[in-house]
């Protein structure tokens, strides 16, 4: 059972190594799309 245990750690450390190696190096695309909004004038103060 022991054994089993280190296993089961040794390939959860594994696993979380590889996933921040991936996002790390992942090239996320930018934002494709332009995005406006109006905001009145009556929210901001004088």
């Amino acid at each position: 059972m022991r054994k089993f245990t280190w296993f089961l750690l040794i390939l959860l450390a594994i696993a979380v190594g590889g996933g921040l190696v991936f996002l790390a190096t992942w090239d996320i695309p930018a934002p494709s799309q332009k995005v406006e909004k109006v905001l009145e004038n009556d929210k901001f103060e004088r």
